[in-house]
């Protein structure tokens, strides 16, 4: 049993408990549905100022919440038979496009339909187990609404081979995004440690004192009246690297609800991000090659909306 405490802090003054907790746990790894919490809270795993309190109880600004959360029962991860839009393909390796809402790798509350799932079925045994059995083939990440181009190992030596190339920030990743608001210069850099911000858990931010060092170039493609179609390429690859980075400039990612409070015109399943291409030394050949993933349906209807 792992525990945890917090303090409420003003953001979320008037906050339900169990929304809360849900809340803060999103982007770890104990992330769970709020179901898990209002039970967790019920059987009296959760106490606000040592105290039990109900599911629907309000936070103050100055509440600690101490939080214990049971060892999670081993769950196997099965082959699922979720198809895969394969943008390259090899006796080593593989690149997919992955869509919109799937979540890489299985984690607390995403044991089916993710990633792995997918090409466990396909690659049948065909891959990596550096990352143990949880991550098989994976070598490194997008958020779960960032689609785009993502390398999958299927062997060791292949794994081993990339993780390197990304450890040196070799590879060439870049990627498109609209932002919010008409971004001035024609391109620039910032530079800016990104790690966990220190209230709210679910968020990352600039963190000058505890933070990694990232990197984020950016180029303008393309200016609208209220937004800019954009071109990014990444140095390092922090968690939420490029949302945290043009928030903190005030260009926030379209769609990003996260990290922005503006508002969308249009119906969409968070940022609007897409990792376009990739580009790597192969790891058999030691030829450098490039992938790039189409842009997907949504994002071409919004770049005609607004043109």
């Amino acid at each position: 049993m792992t525990r945890e405490t917090f303090e409420a802090g003003i953001a979320y003054e008037g906050e339900r408990l169990d929304k809360y907790l849900n809340l803060i746990f999103s982007e770890t790894d104990a992330a769970q549905s709020r179901s898990f919490f209002q039970k967790l809270i019920k059987e009296g795993h959760v106490l606000v100022n040592d105290t039990a309190q109900k599911a629907n109880y309000r936070l103050k600004a100055d509440d600690m919440i101490c939080v214990e959360i049971p060892d999670a029962v081993q769950t196997p991860i099965l082959p699922e038979n979720i198809p895969l839009d394969i943008l390259y393909e090899d006796d080593d390796l593989l690149v997919v496009n992955k869509p919109k809402g799937m979540v890489v790798h299985p984690s607390a509350g995403h044991y089916t339909g993710t990633l792995v799932n997918a090409i466990m079925y396909h690659c049948r045994d065909s891959l990596s187990g550096i990352n143990g059995e949880i991550r098989p083939g994976i070598v490194h990440r997008i958020d779960m609404d960032t689609t785009g181009s993502l390398i999958v190992c299927k062997n060791d030596e292949s794994h081993v081979f990339i993780a390197e190339q990304i450890k040196e920030h070799s590879v060439n990743r870049r990627y498109r995004g609209i932002v919010y608001g008409v971004v001035k210069e024609e391109e620039g850099t910032v530079n800016a440690p990104i790690g966990r911000h220190p209230i709210e858990r679910k968020k990352m931010a600039i963190n000058e004192k505890n933070g990694k060092p990232a990197i984020t170039h950016y180029k303008v493609l393309e200016r609208f009246e209220r937004y800019t179609y954009m071109e990014f390429k990444l140095e390092t690859g922090r968690t939420h690297q490029i949302r945290v980075h043009m928030a903190s400039i005030g260009h926030p990612l379209l769609g990003d609800t996260l990290y922005s409070s503006g508002r969308s015109p249009y119906k969409l399943q968070g940022q609007t991000l897409h990792a376009m291409t990739i580009g790597f030394i192969h790891p058999r050949t030691r030829e450098y090659m490039e992938v790039t993933a189409p842009l997907p349906e949504y994002f071409e209807k919004i770049l005609k909306d607004l043109r």
